[in-house]
């Protein structure tokens, strides 16, 4: 056997049995405002309070992930939810209640 072909064997081999490692997502609590929504993008700007060890409150959009948590929303209305930050990138919101409602 020549040494290149037994070079490529062994690693098609040694890579054919491994999977990828899915990214991480991190979660983090949120609190807020409902400042406008977007329906045809499903996104929500809300003025969310500093997250602890995330960031500080600042207003901004966020994809709301369940068609049924945008729904329930409304300008003005105050709410609780969960941020998904994934480490390959992108972020939504999801698990959304709202505490009080809007106008």
């Amino acid at each position: 056997m020549k040494p290149i072909f037994f070079v490529i064997l062994v690693l098609f081999l040694s890579a054919c049995g491994k999977t990828p490692l899915p990214a991480a997502t991190h979660h983090y609590h949120l609190t807020g405002k409902i400042v406008s929504l977007n329906p045809k993008e499903q996104t929500a700007t809300v003025a969310a309070a500093a997250i602890p060890n995330f960031m500080e409150a600042m207003t901004m959009e966020y994809p709301v992930k369940s068609k049924s948590d945008f729904n329930s929303l409304s300008v003005g209305a105050s709410i609780e939810g969960t941020v998904n930050v994934a480490d390959a990138g992108g972020y939504d919101l999801s698990e959304v209640k709202v505490r009080s409602a809007g106008h």
